[in-house]
């Protein structure tokens, strides 16, 4: 897991390494200026010596200024590798979650992700710019501080061998106990993410019910649970910080305790007490920051293990090696598919499917909510893949398909339509980068959008901001189905992508595609009668089976479901 996670580290292992090694400049001095100012004392001061203590004090400012100088150096060199580390890092994950499918998207939930490439990545970038600075600098000092405590008093130095165990065993108690609760807590990050991420989505929503108060209380008992959840994993860890200062002043007074003694009885000198002390500082303040660095990692650990668990994820649709990458036309064939969302052929969404559509034709879809329309469709670009039975585009499974190709010859306008932050033309440009400004407007005509979009000011330039949110309802899914016809595919599906548009607009839009779409596969999910009449032939769908299919007519007599919901429009339109 570490292994995976730190070869994200790349070109960036030069200031990493860096790092360590003006560090150890940096201690380096700070272990020698306790020495000097030993010397000052004994020598200098005791003797009254002023030359002499000019001098070693001059030493003692260079000795700093060089120490400033690595450690100056060495903050850089850290905060430089542990940045790229981590933008690396999530960059690496971005790539992987572009690569899932929906039901691995659907496993971790988008709110989850977020926390991932978020919160997670800046946890371990903290710990990783911890490490490469204190994980050398803490064993170094510690070395080094302990070296020249013992050759300046031996008898002394069992002081600090006695608190080291008192700090190990408290250290191991807290830090054992702390990652299961920080894992907890970034669970209570994920929950609060989600909270924001739908109240921003359907914020207009929230407001047309009045329903502000209700998302303020729902927030604040996710935010409740999220500082209850850092109390209880951070209350264990501020424990180490107290248990380290009582056994760094309990081992100070004791030190100052027995080296008074042996300074009256002569066995030791001032200046050596004094930096005795100090070495005895650095060495205690060495286990508080390797104790730190524990904590650090404890921190992080949850975090690594939540990024490697996407790191490592599989997306379940991938393309075969040897992939077929050209499509030959827009015929797709049913056999004998079910589906399940859970992998469970005892919960399935679409049951034994059984259907064959020529190249070419209007296949309209008509079914009530829960029927399975969009999870029909959904299975020929392979957005999901089938639990049994198989789908063939142009006479291929589509699991022999290379991905991209696939896709790119399938064009599709979700129930959902999305756009994204920039302009009109580069919103259309997502169904081709190379379109000219013609086939721009020539699509935008075919979905009934170029009227409206000269309308704006800055005509195609128009920025529509996040998401869409300068354009209504109705505008949106037309430039949806332009920017879909951009992509000139063998197979196009309109999944209830007129629903916001007037009756009128709905028929010129099918006419359009009459015209331009003639040998293009078309797929209209709708709930308007109306909008599907006019196919070659219409699918009726009721929970997850093919009821009936025929043209409008045929399906007038043969279907009561397709009647009925005929007669009861009719009757909406008369009225």
């Amino acid at each position: 897991m570490f292994t995976k996670i730190l070869s994200h580290v790349g070109k960036y292992w030069v200031p990493s390494v860096l790092s360590p090694i003006t560090i150890m400049g940096e201690v380096a001095m700070e272990v020698l200026i306790p020495y000097v100012m030993a010397a000052i004392i004994n020598k200098g001061i005791n003797n009254g010596d002023i030359g002499y203590v000019a001098k070693m004090g001059g030493l003692m400012v260079c000795m700093a200024l060089v120490s400033l100088f690595f450690g100056a150096v060495a903050g850089r060199f850290s905060a430089v590798a542990a940045v790229g580390f981590a933008k690396n890092l999530r960059a690496s994950l971005f790539r992987k979650v572009q690569s899932f499918s929906f039901a691995n998207v659907d496993k971790f939930s988008t709110a989850s992700l977020t926390t991932r490439l978020t919160t997670d990545v800046t946890n371990i970038q903290n710990a990783y710019m911890m490490f490469i600075r204190m994980a050398f600098r803490a064993p170094i000092m510690l070395i080094f501080a302990l070296v020249m405590a013992l050759k300046m008093n031996l008898r002394l130095s069992t002081v600090f061998f006695c608190a080291i165990p008192i700090i190990i065993i408290g250290a191991v108690l807290i830090l054992s106990n702390a990652h299961p609760r920080f894992k907890a807590m970034l669970t209570k990050y994920d929950d609060m993410n989600a909270r924001v991420q739908e109240n921003l989505i359907g914020i207009r929503t929230v407001k047309a019910f009045v329903r502000e108060d209700y998302e303020k209380k729902k927030f604040t008992d996710n935010t409740e649970a999220v500082r209850a959840a850092q109390v209880r994993a951070e209350k264990l860890i501020i424990l180490s910080m107290p248990l380290m200062q009582m056994v760094m002043y309990a081992s100070i007074i004791a030190i100052l305790w027995f080296g008074s003694h042996m300074i009256v009885g002569g066995t030791m000198k001032i200046g050596d007490l004094t930096s005795f002390i100090t070495y005895v500082s650095q060495i205690l303040m060495s286990l508080l920051m390797l104790s730190f660095l524990f904590m650090m990692f404890v921190i992080s650990r949850a975090s690594i293990q939540r990024i490697y668990e996407v790191l490592i994820e599989e997306p379940d649709i991938v393309s075969p090696q040897e992939a077929v990458t050209e499509v030959a036309d827009g015929s797709v064939s049913f056999r004998n598919v079910s589906f399940s969302y859970f992998k469970d052929m005892n919960n399935l969404a679409l049951d034994h499917i059984d259907l064959d559509i020529k190249s070419g034709e209007t296949i309209g879809i008509i079914g009530g909510t829960g029927s399975s329309k969009t999870s029909l469709v959904q299975l020929i670009p392979r957005l999901y893949d089938t639990t049994e039975g198989e789908v063939l585009v142009g006479g291929v499974n589509v699991r022999d398909y290379d991905v991209t190709a696939l896709r790119d010859n399938v064009a599709m306008v979700l129930q959902k339509n999305v756009l994204f932050s920039g302009t009109i033309r580069d919103n259309l440009r997502w169904g081709d980068p190379n379109a000219t400004d013609e086939e721009i407007q020539d699509a935008c005509r075919s979905a009934c959008a170029h009227d409206f979009i000269m309308g704006f000011p800055d005509g195609y330039d128009t920025d529509l901001g996040q998401g869409g949110v300068n354009v209504s309802g109705g505008q949106k899914q037309r430039l949806c189905i332009a920017r879909a016809l951009l992509k000139k595919p063998k197979i196009i599906i309109l999944d209830d992508s007129t629903s916001a548009v007037d009756t009128a607009t709905d028929s010129s839009i099918r006419q359009a595609f009459r015209e331009k779409l003639a040998d293009t596969t078309t797929f209209i999910i709708a709930q308007r009668i109306s909008s599907v009449q006019d196919a070659d032939r219409i699918i009726v769908m009721d929970d997850g089976k093919i009821t009936d299919i025929g043209t409008h007519e045929e399906l007038l007599v043969s279907s009561p479901v397709y009647r009925e919901v005929y007669d009861s429009q009719q009757k909406g339109a008369d009225e």
